[in-house]
């Protein structure tokens, strides 16, 4: 089982929605341990978010071996 207080473990609520059929799908993410929120106007700076967080934990991990 993951530790949420693990450096190998992140969790968050993800909330998608559209205002209207033909707008783009928006997003916020929340950090249910701390309640920090980012929103996002689309899904692909959603996906931007996720791909600079990986590379961020990835690089924090080569600093800490």
């Amino acid at each position: 089982m993951n530790d949420d207080r693990s450096p190998h473990y992140q969790a968050y609520l993800l909330r998608l929605w559209r205002e209207t059929a033909d707008l783009p799908w928006r997003a916020t993410l929340e950090n249910p341990h701390t309640g920090q929120r980012h929103g996002f106007a689309d899904l692909s700076h959603l996906i931007a978010f996720f791909q600079q967080l990986d590379d961020f934990l990835n690089s924090e991990e080569m600093e800490n071996d």
